[in-house]
């Protein structure tokens, strides 16, 4: 059952693995393994060490050949940015990562599935699965394809509450603050509802698993309607 669930993730990300045992490695969780007992080494946690390595090594190619204006400091903070962890699981779910994820039965019950910081381990140990099953080039492609499209957009919603703040300093026509309107669902799987206000100015609302990511979507939102108008 578990390998016709990742054949489907196969499908959706457009590699074909030689090694299945790889794949299905990438996305098992140490609660998962340790259900199943299975050997410790066999969960994801080694894939993603060695996936991050290879993602910042993509992303910093990229943005020296792509961003020449831009300062060494520039590019850190631009890179930092792209493979930090809310960043990371915004991509893993435009893909729909987080449903192939083996969980053990208590981290699943306490929203494991729904946690950034799972998830965006998760995109960094399948891209260390895809480098050691087909190399550096299938390694890229895979980041270009996910990570790096669109680079435009998701840095607008990866850097939309910092970005905000600093439009808001400079207009200074109220402060920026976000508030808490709706809080639902069992403890493990709270959706918070966040407003975000320029001094009384409703500007924007998100929604989120967390408060914070409430408000990233709700920054974001205010920074779309902006570009609107």
């Amino acid at each position: 059952m578990a390998e016709e669930i990742l054949g489907g993730l196969e499908e959706k990300i457009g590699y074909i693995f030689k090694d299945k045992k790889l794949l299905r490695q990438a996305v098992t969780h140490s609660s998962y393994a340790n259900e199943m007992k299975i050997n410790k080494y066999d969960d994801y946690e080694r894939l993603e060490f060695l996936g991050d390595a290879v993602l910042e090594l993509v992303t910093s190619d990229f943005l020296f050949r792509k961003r020449r204006e831009n300062s060494e400091g520039r590019l850190t903070k631009l890179r930092a940015s792209i493979v930090c962890e809310p960043a990371l699981a915004f991509c893993a779910r435009e893909i729909s990562l987080e449903r192939y994820i083996l969980l053990g039965k208590g981290e699943e019950a306490t929203g494991g599935r729904d946690r950034d910081s799972i998830v965006s381990d998760v995109m960094e140990s399948v891209i260390g699965a895809i480098y050691l099953d087909g190399g550096l080039e299938e390694a890229s492609a895979f980041i270009h394809r996910f990570v790096l499209s669109d680079l435009e957009h998701k840095q607008l919603f990866y850097d939309a509450k910092t970005t905000l703040q600093e439009i808001i300093q400079q207009e200074n026509n109220g402060a920026l603050r976000y508030k808490l309107v709706k809080e639902e669902g069992p403890q493990h799987d709270k959706i918070f509802e966040v407003e975000a206000y320029v001094g009384e100015k409703l500007v924007g609302t998100g929604s989120g698993h967390s408060k914070k990511a409430a408000e990233q979507q709700a920054a974001y939102q205010a920074l779309l309607a902006r570009k609107r108008k």
